[in-house]
């Protein structure tokens, strides 16, 4: 009886977890949660308690001077998400592949030869850090999502974009 109340559980906790308007007390700086007090209120879920995390998984968002270091150290592929022409247009971040954002799955699931042929570089390795970039940062996110999708482990994005880029490069 007490397993199967736990077991229901499993289906409780995601939504917990990432919803503070259903459990407000559960919510912690940082958007990480606890169930401390959801567990003490309920004795079955002890077993389960959760707390909240300082030191967990590295962030997905990587700032202007991370990404510098990153290109600098060729510690990382960069991949623009945007569309070709955007890239002509506007311009980029040098060292950048492009990789536009429709052909994102596509491309990450290609044979190594195959990848470079069309893209004019490596493949990454899942277990390579990709940090994806865009405009403004909403298309990255989107292309960081896939990627996990397919399995790629150390994978960021940066929020800033093509204009954060131009704009800390006009101060730098």
């Amino acid at each position: 009886m007490t397993l199967r109340r736990c077991w229901k559980l499993s289906g409780v906790v995601p939504r917990l977890l990432w919803n503070p308007a259903v459990f407000p007390a559960a919510s912690v700086a940082g958007k990480r949660h606890s169930l401390s007090a959801f567990a003490n209120t309920h004795s079955c879920y002890k077993r389960l308690l959760l707390r909240s995390w300082s030191s967990g998984a590295p962030s997905i968002e990587v700032s202007y001077d991370r990404l510098k270091q990153l290109l600098a150290g060729r510690k990382s592929v960069v991949i623009d998400v945007r569309e070709p022409w955007e890239l002509r247009e506007y311009g980029f971040i040098p060292g950048s592949v492009n990789v536009p954002l429709g052909q994102v799955s596509a491309a990450l699931q290609l044979g190594p030869e195959e990848f470079r042929e069309k893209y004019g570089a490596e493949l990454p390795q899942q277990t390579d850090n990709i940090v994806f970039s865009c405009l403004a940062g909403i298309r990255s996110k989107t292309a960081l999502e896939t990627a996990v999708s397919l399995g790629y482990k150390d994978v960021q994005h940066y929020p800033g974009g093509w204009q954060g880029w131009v704009e800390n490069e006009k101060h730098n």
